[in-house]
Order: structure tokens, then sequence, then C-alpha cells
């Protein structure tokens, strides 16, 4: 290695060197315009951006392969490899290559890593970026987890079973974790790995075990931090969270090669704060992506989400994923919405002046690690401009979170002051051209682009003098980089004309010749010598404008949070003017009452289609309700529903309903469907069986449980023994609220058998020998599952629907005697003599309850009378 070191150039022996310092990065290497990667870089950049793969010299006597990119199209490449899940180490000159003696001088200025992304066009604008880091300790574990996009800075303690979900529930685009080669518990941190990985997309990235020594991580924290201890944010000595966060901040330092300074703080989120909705449950609802396509359209976030900003966006992300349960906080908001509802003037106000309102916590973000954009101190210095506007409005308000928001509304007026003065309304894109400082701002600069524009005016003038003197029409000024203002004559005038003795041959090319004088010497040196002056006092300009601005980042952030808790609030405030929702009683009970309720989604998309239903579930006593119906009557939509007004309720939020008055809930869980735990190596049954006793063995009184055909991955008796035992615990231990969807219509003897447990179904009408789903959800259990009805409408032979009905009928009364029985009325609550009655007049009460008493005629309600009595008194 070392002869062939010696054989390689002192550019390629400086990009050899960077490589071995960054082996698990693409290096894209400077080389004056272009941005080069060699090796097998240069194939994978070739490969993943579409680019020409070429060679330049040989190592080893083959040649070495070569890609190349312009440096100011980069940040479009960047977000490809990015996208494909590669990192970048970023290489720049750091020196001039005018004043560069032998090789210039580069070094890696940054690792971009899908985790590390500040740049706009990087990143979603309405989705966290976050990286995190897994601690795995001798008795717990906890997660950290950062936002470098906008400071947000996380850690939360975990049990180790739960890792895998809660990484799932952040859905970080990178996950550090300590390298384990050769140690005891290597296998289980590559499982770990894969699961991660395939779950979730993330990138993985193993760091050194001394990233994560639990004396090194503290004292990266408190240095960082600049504190003497780390109770003032809440944490412990002796917390698992901490070697997380310090192996995070060490990452960053190792990539960024930057100040951190807006990441100010860092918080302990407790989960226990907020309504726990778990990853599974999230994804059966729907609320951030669609089951089908994992897409964001159609979901709970995207149909509800009318924020203005990025960051009221992002905001009201963590409001829909950590809903609140305390009652004055989510009523605090909903006063606050109420407000805006009842005054369309004020919320459209409101709303209006947030069109010229930036993503402040980005651009904070890129002010602090020294990668601001003119634009971005543009849009700061608008939008600040707009604050006094915002804060003149809140003053009328008088729900006191919008009165709390009003006293945030800190305009730093001497900010925009400056930044108005300093930086051009319309600046290009970038420093390297110039055109950036407003004329006006530095006399010196003024001074220096005027010489530079004069020199236009003064070679015109030259020209025609020249012309005139030499009497040489064709006579032209002209100017390259290598021999910089020059006269250039074709050749027949250069052969026809008498050549002034001061002009100096100094090319000839094929058609002219090209000469130079003293006196356009003299203008080259004062011109662009000013034009380089110019640029470079307004680079250093824009650097002192920055610095200014950095003394104000924790203000700004301040601010931020401020402007985009208002777009929350002004968002959900339309979104409940426009679909007339209702503003929901937040209780410390029990009860879920909704009227009229419709499903958040689905009802925006059917509209008048769509139809509403109620939900009562321990107001009366009944905590469990065992809704069955055919497929596709809206079973599975009914119990989703319930759930989706819940979270969104105690968001703060109104909701699509008449009224609604719903106890406090502090986990919400879900069995419904297949799910992803399939790509863990377990089966249907056993994925939903895992998802079931996750809901036995964590939820309490308190929590909202969904049930959508628990049972069905087995076989029939024992699909239906489990789902019987499962309800009775539910309604006899843990007594929360509960909507269990199934086809088992043997679970609806439980109606009869427990006294906290309800039958509701799905209204159905059979007409003209078809079955007509109203998608209504009415009192007592199904009569029939129609599955037969189904079968005939798929063209199965009579015989075999004639047979099936006898077996079905045969086995409905088998098990209708059966359900009286010792074993399966065991744990009974209900009423003996209750229970005897509704035994012995089953048939009747069948009848009653399939009866539509809007049909009737009067004659025909007379002889049915007459018929019930008749079978009664038989």
């Amino acid at each position: 290695m070392a002869k062939q070191d010696e054989k390689l150039t002192p550019a390629m022996k400086q990009f050899h060197h960077f490589k071995q310092k960054y082996p698990d990065a693409v290096l894209f290497f400077r080389m004056g315009d272009f941005y080069e990667t060699f090796h097998e870089d240069a194939r994978t950049v070739s490969r993943v951006l579409g680019l020409v793969l070429t060679s330049r010299g040989k190592s080893g006597g083959n040649p070495i392969p070569l890609a190349g990119l312009p440096y100011h199209a980069v940040d479009g490449y960047l977000k490809k490899m990015i996208q494909a899940g590669y990192k970048v180490a970023v290489c720049e000159q750091v020196e001039d290559p005018k004043k560069a003696k032998g090789v210039v001088k580069r070094d890696v200025v940054r690792v971009v890593t899908p985790g590390t992304l500040t740049d706009d066009m990087l990143l979603d604008a309405k989705e966290d970026n976050f990286l995190c880091a897994i601690s795995l300790g001798r008795k717990d574990a906890a997660l950290s987890w950062v936002d470098i996009s906008t400071g947000h800075f996380f850690t939360q303690a975990v049990d180790e079973s739960k890792i895998v979900d809660e990484v799932l529930r952040l859905s970080p685009r990178e996950v550090l974790l300590a390298e384990c080669r050769g140690q005891l518990f290597e296998a289980e941190q590559k499982k770990l790995s894969q699961q991660i990985s395939q779950l979730t997309g993330a990138v993985i990235t193993e760091r050194p075990g001394w990233f994560f020594d639990p004396y090194t991580a503290k004292e990266k924290l408190l240095k960082h931090f600049q504190a003497n201890t780390l109770e003032g944010f809440g944490i412990a000595d002796d917390f698992e969270g901490i070697r997380a966060a310090g192996a995070i901040l060490e990452y960053l330092d190792e990539t960024q090669k930057t100040a951190l300074g807006h990441i100010t703080s860092i918080r302990l989120r407790q989960p226990a704060q907020f309504l726990q909705i778990d990853p599974t449950s999230l994804r059966s609802l729907e609320v951030l992506r669609t089951i089908r396509g994992e897409s964001a359209k159609g979901t709970l976030l995207e149909t509800i989400d009318q924020t203005t900003t990025g960051m009221g966006s992002r905001m009201l992300r963590a409001w829909v994923c950590m809903p609140l349960r305390q009652i004055e906080p989510i009523e605090a908001r909903q006063d606050a919405i109420e407000e805006l509802v009842n005054d369309d003037t004020l919320c459209a106000d409101i709303r209006k002046r947030f069109k010229t309102i930036a993503d402040l916590e980005r651009i904070a973000a890129r002010i602090s690690t020294y990668r601001t954009m003119p634009k971005d101190l543009v849009a700061l210095g608008v939008t600040l401009a707009t604050i006094p506007q915002i804060r003149a409005t809140l003053e009328k308000c008088n729900a006191a979170m919008l009165k709390d928001l009003c006293g945030g509304c800190d305009s730093m007026d001497e900010l925009p002051d400056l930044l108005d003065r300093a930086i051009e309304p319309e600046p290009p894109s970038h420093l390297r051209d110039g055109g950036v400082i407003r004329t006006g701002f530095n006399e010196q600069l003024d001074n220096l682009r005027s010489i530079a524009k004069d020199g236009q005016s003064w070679l015109a003038e030259y020209q025609q003098r020249e012309i005139k003197r030499t009497g040489i029409e064709k006579l032209k000024i002209g100017f390259n980089k290598v021999f910089g203002y020059y006269i250039e004559l074709s050749h027949a005038a250069a052969d026809r004309a008498d050549i002034p003795p001061e002009y100096v041959r100094k090319q000839t090319i094929k058609n002219a010749e090209r000469y130079i004088t003293d006196e356009l010497k003299k203008y080259e040196e004062q011109a662009l010598g000013a034009r380089d002056k110019a640029l470079e006092l307004e680079l250093n300009l824009f650097e002192q404008v920055r610095d200014e601005t950095t003394k104000y980042i924790r203000r700004l952030q301040a601010l931020a949070q401020t402007l985009a808790s208002l777009d929350c609030i002004a968002a959900l405030a339309s979104l409940a003017r426009q679909n007339h929702y209702a503003r929901p009683k937040i209780t410390d009970g029990k009860e879920l009452v909704i009227v009229e309720g419709k499903h958040p989604v689905l009802g925006q998309m059917l509209g008048a289609e769509f139809v509403p239903n109620d939900v009562n579930l321990s107001d009366d006593g009944k905590d469990l309700a065992i809704i069955t119906g055919p497929n596709m009557a809206g079973k599975s939509t009914y119990i989703r529903q319930v759930a989706l007004l819940v979270l969104l309720a105690q968001t703060g939020s109104f909701i699509p309903a008449q009224k609604a008055q719903i106890g406090i809930t502090d986990r919400i869980f879900t069995r419904v469907g297949a799910s992803d735990e399939l790509v863990r190596g377990q089966s249907t049954f056993m994925v939903e069986m895992t998802e079931t006793a996750n809901i036995l063995n964590n939820a309490t009184e308190k929590s909202l449980v969904i049930l959508d055909e628990v049972g069905r991955g087995t076989s029939t008796y024992d699909g239906l023994s489990l789902a019987w035992a499962i309800t009775e615990h539910l309604a006899n231990e843990i007594k929360c609220r509960t909507l269990f969807a199934t086809h088992y219509h043997e679970l609806t003897e439980l109606g009869q058998l427990l006294v906290n447990v309800k039958n509701l179904n799905v209204a159905v009408r059979e007409w003209a020998g078809d079955v007509v789903f109203l998608h209504k959800i009415v009192p007592g259990g199904t009569d029939k599952s129609y599955g037969v009805h189904v079968a005939k409408l798929a063209g199965v032979p009579k015989p075999i629907l004639t047979r099936s009905n006898e077996i079905l009928n045969d086995l409905e009364n088998t098990f209708a005697k059966e359900a009286a029985g010792q074993h399966l009325s065991k744990h009974k609550t209900a009423d003996d003599e209750q229970l005897l009655f509704v035994q012995k007049h089953k048939s009747v009460l069948d009848k009653l309850n399939g009866l539509d008493v809007n049909t009737l005629t009067p004659i025909e309600a007379i002889n049915l009378l007459a018929k019930i009595q008749h079978e009664m008194d038989a």
C-alpha cells in the first residue's frame, strides 16, 4: 500500500486519507467546481444518481473509477443519496486555491446522514426528522432522540421488551447502537437491528462503546448545557437515558463539526402524562399512515391538518400521537378553539397573518449551525415584522390560552429592523456571487460596488474611443478568466490597419488577434480588485448579521413554540367551523356517550352519505358492547370511529358529532386485522394473541379497548372459547370500556349472562330477496349472519344451501341450550330470574328484535300480539 501511495497524486492521497477516516460514508471530494467520487464510491454514485462513470489515472495498474457532480447542484444529489439510505461525507477546499502552496487544503466539513439533516430541501416540512439512540442497561433500557433541524431533544426510560414498539412510534430516520461485536449479547442486538430496520426503514449506525459510557455521556451533556447537574432537567444521575443522550451529542459532534447552540435543553418524556396509543393501534386506526399503501393521504392527521406552517403541522402531529390526560389543559385548548369558532372574522384574520410566517424552528437551527442562506434571513425578517399584528389581534381574545399565546408573541423589534436594513428583499439563493447585502447598509461596500458598476460604462467609452482613434470599426473589448480584459481585432482588420505601438499582442485565435494595453490593464486591476473586495466584504458583513442573529436563538425558539401552538388552534377551529364539529365535554368519569358521531375521515369523504351513529358505554351501566352483523355492514368502521373520536377529543379538538361526554381515557388498545408484526417471524394467530395479551395485561378501568374478530385465526371452537373467556375477563375483572365486533353470534349470550355487557348490531333489511346494509348501529344481537345468503348470491348450488340452513339451525339451537349450562354461565353476573325469563321466551324475544314496527299494519300488529301471547301461555 505504501508503494501505491507513493504513485498517487497529492490530491488522491488526500482522498484516501479522508476515506479511511469515514469508511461508512460516500466521500464527496471537492475539486474546483465539482465534487468528485472515486473507486467504489464512484460506482455507488453512478448507480444511485444516474451519473456517467468514467476514470482518472491508475491504481495498481487499473483505471480509477470516477463520477463527478457540479458543486452548485449538490443539494439535489445529496437528497437522492440520503433517500437511498447512504451517508455522505462532504470534503471541501478550505483555502483559496489562488493562495495555496502546493495541494489545496481540504477537510470534511460535515457528514450528512438520514438523522442529521438541516436543509429544507432534504426535509419533509410536516414531519420531524429524528436521530434516535438506544441504551441497553443491565436492569432497564432507555431511548433518546433529537431533531437537529429544530433542536428538540428528548429521553425516556423504556421496558426492554417495548423498545421496538417505541422506536416504531417515533419513526426515526437513523438509530444509533453501541458496537458489540464478539460480545455476549451480539446476537440479540443484531436481531434488534434487523427488526428496527425492517419495520421502520431507519438506517442503523453502530458507534464505539465509549460513546455510551455513563461517565463520558454525562460529562458530554453537562458540558453542552453548561450545567453542574442534570437534575434541573428532571434527570437523575443514574438514569439510563443519559448514556443514549450523550451518545447522540457525541455523534452530532462527529458528523456536524459545528456549533449546536440551538439544542438548548433535554426533556424527560413521561408517557403517563399522555393518552398512550401503541404503534399497532396508531396503524390500525390509520392515524398517520393508511394500512393499504402506507400513504399519508386518507389518514386522520391528513384529514384534520389545516395548519399553515411546517412547525404547526409537526406540533399537530405530536398532539395527535400524544393526546392529553388532564382535563385542565384539554379544556384550555377547547376554550381557545371555541372562541375562534364563534368569531369567524378573528379566526380568518389569524390564519391570514400566518401566510407570511416561516418555519422559525428550522431557520433558527440553520442559523445556529452556520448553514444560513440569505433567503432564511429574509423569511425571518418578514415573520418577525408580522408578529406585532398577530399580537394586536390576540389582545382582543378572552380565552386563557390565547392570552398566554399573545404574551409569547415576542417581535424582537431590533432584529427585523437589522435584517430589513442589511439583506436584499429578493436575494440570490447563495452568497458566492454577491448581491445579498442591501445598498446603503455599508458605505465601503457601496463604494466598491460603484467602482465595479461604473467600470462597465468606462469599458464602453474606452471601446468607442479606440475605434475612433484607430479607425477600426470592428474593434471589441472582451474578457476571460485567463487573460483578463483584452482588445480583439479580426485577422483582416489586424492585417490592414496600422496597429498602435502600445497594443501588445497577447493571443492569436482562429479568427482574431487579441491585444492588451497599459491603460486597459490598469483599469482591470482596479475593477477586478473592487469586485473581489466587494464579495469578500459582503461575506464578512453577512456573517456579522448572522452572528448577531444567533443572540436571539432562545427567543426565536420560544416564539416558534407560540406560533406553532396558535397555528394548531386556528387550524382546528377552522376544521370545526367548516364541518360543524361539536365540543365534547371531558370528565373524570368512565362514561363514553357520543350522539350522532361520524368517522372523522370517512365522514368528510362521503359527506351526507355517511350514516352517523351513537355510542353509550358505562353511562348506562354497560361497559362492554358486543357488536354483531354481516361483513361490509360497518362494524369495523364503527369501532374505529369511536376510538378516533376519543383520541381527537383528548387532543383538545372538537369532534364530528352532535354532542358528546367522554370520561378521560388513559390508553387506547386495538386488536384489528393483520399486522407488520409478521416481520418478527410470528404467525397471524400468534400476533393476534400477543396483541390481545398486551391488552389483558395492561388495560385499566380507564382504558378504551377495540376488538375486531378476535379468535378468527384458529379453529371455530378454539376461537369462540377464547373470545368468550376474553370478553368475560374484560367485563368482570378489568371493567374497561370495550367495543367487540365479532362474527361469533354465540357471544351475544353474554349480554344476558353479564350485567355490564350489552349487544349491538348493524341494522340490515331484506328486500326483494336482497340484503340492504343500513350502516346503523341498533340495540340487540343479530339473529342472522347472512352468510348462507351471500353464498346463494355467489352461485352455490341449492342443495348445499338447504343443507347449510339445516345445520345452522341445529348448531344455533344446541348452543342456546349449552349457554345456559354451568360451564358457560359460570361467571354470570346477571340476575337469575332475569336470565330465566330470557331463556324461556328467547324465540319470542328474537321475533320482537327482528321486527320492523314501521311496516306493520294495525291488523298485522294485533294478530302478531295474539300469536305471541298464545306462544308465551303455552
